[in-house]
């Protein structure tokens, strides 16, 4: 057991820290959390002068995405991917982010890896393969590569697989909810890191979504779509998708119908950034290069449009290669235009509800999972702390157990 004492909690339902807090920690879980001294047995860990805040939550990454070049990495051999993955997964829980919502290209392989501690890292709430049409977000064969679209399903470092029509559609989300699947995720829109997709193309049919959607229905989870312009988000929200990933150009009128329908954003401003400055550097090919400021330059605008509409919104990052490092400065581009106690909120209660873990996750609060960090300064003063590589992280917790501990 562990008990923290003289905590100020920041956990984004407040915009000031909640001071001489006191929690128990027992087992993976919070027991008590009190502002009244708690007795107890347990070793006693003073947080004078820092804060306590939940583990961090980030619902959209790719922890398969070794390269930039995504046709590139979804050749590369399963073994060295896994292998990639592993040290991606551990950088993530060292920045802070205890739980990670990966949404193209992850395995049961890689999340059971994680649950038994094979892999040091996040807990992985996976869509498995992402869904996509013939020529869509996740075809990656180019306009000269015959190779036969079925090849991606068996490669770790592919993002998704291809299915044309109803009844593939329905056959492909089945299997990926078979797989371990937590969520089923499509590419309804085009693209920038895809070869053959201008981004004002639609994935799929309206026939094709709502079949997927039943499917996700069924099974008791939801879809989750890649989307940035206005017309296909509309569509997709029409069929019943609940996840809207980017949303870069969306309208007041469409994020109105979204509040309207139960669906939330993930916006992931901070990959369209890393790409427009380094991308070509890290091997992004020119065709993707050029796509990059048809949604890049709509970001901060989207964030707008979507709080005055009353969109739900989760923290989420979109990054790849070397630029998964940039994990954490999606907190500071939000903050540009949207309140720090909201920005911390979306990586924090509101994540949890978006992964499916509301109570348990992005709380300091009994019965939910003990995961933590410990930070120097105030976030909601300078939220650039919780920027970096987890420099400014005293200690790091995950279901209970210390993986970074530097206070004592």
């Amino acid at each position: 057991m562990i008990l923290l004492k003289n905590a100020a909690i920041v956990d984004g339902a407040a915009d000031k820290p909640v001071t001489g807090m006191n929690v128990l920690i027992e087992g993976d879980r919070f027991r008590e959390v009190s502002d009244k001294p708690i007795k107890s047995s347990a070793q006693v860990i003073d947080l004078k002068g820092k804060t306590l805040m939940p583990g961090l939550i980030d619902c959209h990454v790719h922890v398969i995405a070794s390269l930039v070049n995504l046709a590139q990495n979804a050749l590369l051999p399963n073994s060295l991917i896994a292998a990639r993955a592993s040290g991606i997964m551990h950088a993530m829980l060292m920045r802070g982010f205890t739980t990670v919502r990966d949404v193209g290209g992850a395995d049961v392989g890689l999340k059971l890896a994680s649950e038994e501690g094979s892999i040091i890292g996040p807990r992985l709430v996976m869509s498995g393969k992402a869904l996509s049409q013939t020529g869509g977000h996740a075809d990656l064969r180019g306009p000269y590569d015959a190779r036969e679209r079925d090849y991606y399903i068996r490669q770790l470092g592919s993002l998704g697989r291809i299915c044309d029509g109803v009844p593939e559609a329905r056959r492909a989300a089945r299997e990926e909810l078979k797989g371990g699947a937590d969520f089923i995720k499509i590419m309804a829109n085009g693209g920038v890191a895809s070869p053959t997709d201008p981004i004002q193309y639609f994935g799929f049919s309206r026939e094709e979504v709502t079949a997927i959607v039943e499917e996700a229905e069924m099974a008791r989870t939801y879809v989750a779509a890649h989307l940035y312009t206005d017309d296909a988000i509309r569509r997709c929200v029409e069929c019943g998708v609940k996840s809207v990933e980017h949303a870069n150009l969306i309208t007041p009128a469409t994020a109105k119908l979204m509040v309207e329908r139960g669906a939330w954003a993930v916006p992931t401003l901070v990959t369209f950034e890393a790409l427009k400055q380094e991308g070509e550097s890290l091997g992004l090919p020119p065709v993707s290069i050029g796509k990059i400021d048809d949604v890049r330059l709509s970001g901060l605008k989207s964030l707008d449009i979507m709080r005055s509409a009353g969109v739900t919104m989760a923290y989420g990052t979109d990054l790849l290669g070397d630029m998964h490092r940039r994990q954490s400065e999606e907190f500071t581009i939000r903050a540009q235009v949207l309140p720090v106690q909201e920005v911390i909120a979306s990586a924090t209660s509101v994540a949890a509800d978006v992964v499916g873990m509301k109570g348990r996750l992005g709380v300091i609060a009994p019965d939910a999972f003990a995961d933590l960090i410990v930070v120097d300064g105030d976030p909601l003063k300078g939220i650039a702390v919780l920027t970096g590589q987890g420099d400014r992280m005293a200690a790091i917790m995950k279901g209970g157990e210390f993986v970074k501990n530097t206070l004592n």
